[in-house]
């Protein structure tokens, strides 16, 4: 998240791969100049031009002349209002909102960068949504933008140094995991792929094999991760007209004492890897996005579902 330059969205904003709605670093560029853009505005811009709109909200300072350039080219013409400053103290609303962890807020709020600040208001203040999402979603942004206290590692010992951990006596349980990714691209590359017509033959066939072996090589590639007894890998692959590109879903199962996220994990970067190998003649600019657990079950730690929105 300190890498401006790459920046695009928040984890806890809704799912947005194709830039389809205002992230809250444009919010915060457009507030800043004083411009109101509609939704159809926004998408009436080009990709890049969007992204140059969460570039410029996502420094430390805005960038208005990014912000002007990129108004005087929306279409319907964006509305001018008074320009909103940074907020730099914590407002009432966001004071109210954060309850138990107003103490954790207080101590966090100075070394907040400004998009982070006025992520927080802008979410302490929305009124678009019922008071418990509203309340939930803030829990999440919390969660990802207030430092935590280091939790117990446990691939590290007492003295910090790193260590395989022992799960020798732990039950052999069912374990399940299911991860996702998503590769974006240009229409005509899609549109190439539909049609089986690539340089390299049949990619999604590759693609997923590929993530299959992927995971089954899993401690190969990820240090101090356990071999364990996969009982089943399952790679999907659908092409997506909106947004563009191919979701890849991947489904490990095993029968051990420790869990099978990382290969469901591995076999969604592999294959979404082996995509972008197999099509980058045609597309160099294709980008792999939005890799992550949907869910596991079994083991102690309990079952896990991603919250989706």
């Amino acid at each position: 998240m300190d890498d401006r330059s790459t920046f695009e969205q928040f984890a806890f904003e809704e799912p947005n791969s194709a830039l389809a709605v205002l992230p809250l670093a444009a919010r915060r560029a457009l507030d800043a100049a004083g411009v109101r853009l509609s939704l159809e505005a926004w998408r009436g811009l080009s990709l890049d031009e969007r992204r140059a709109l969460i570039a410029a909200g996502a420094g430390v300072q805005v960038d208005f002349a990014s912000v002007e350039r990129l108004a005087e080219r929306a279409r319907p013409v964006p509305e001018r209002v008074a320009p909103a400053a940074d907020p730099e103290q914590i407002v009432a609303e966001l004071a109210a909102a954060a309850g138990a962890r107003r103490a954790e807020l207080e101590r966090a709020w100075p070394a907040l960068t400004p998009l982070k600040r006025y992520a927080l208001v802008k979410l302490a203040r929305s009124k678009k949504t019922e008071a418990a999402e509203r309340r939930a979603r803030l829990e999440r942004a919390f969660d990802e933008l207030l430092p935590r206290s280091a939790p117990n590692l446990t691939h590290l010992t007492p003295d910090g140094e790193a260590h395989m951990v022992d799960v020798s006596q732990k039950q052999a349980t069912p374990r399940r995991a299911v991860a996702r990714g998503f590769v974006a691209m240009k229409p005509e590359t899609l549109a190439a792929l539909k049609a089986g017509n690539t340089p390299k033959g049949d990619v999604l066939a590759v693609a997923r094999i590929a993530g299959i072996q992927a995971a089954k090589r899993t401690p190969e590639l990820i240090p101090l991760c356990h071999a364990v007894q996969l009982t089943g890998v399952e790679v999907e692959l659908v092409p997506s007209a909106e947004p563009v590109g191919v979701s890849v879903t991947a489904t490990a199962r095993a029968f051990d004492r420790t869990g099978v996220e990382m290969e469901a994990l591995v076999a969604v970067s592999a294959a979404a890897l082996t995509l972008y190998d197999m099509l980058k003649a045609v597309d160099r600019g294709m980008r792999i996005t939005n890799v992550e657990l949907v869910a596991k079950s079994g083991g102690r730690s309990g079952d896990f579902r991603r919250e989706e929105g």
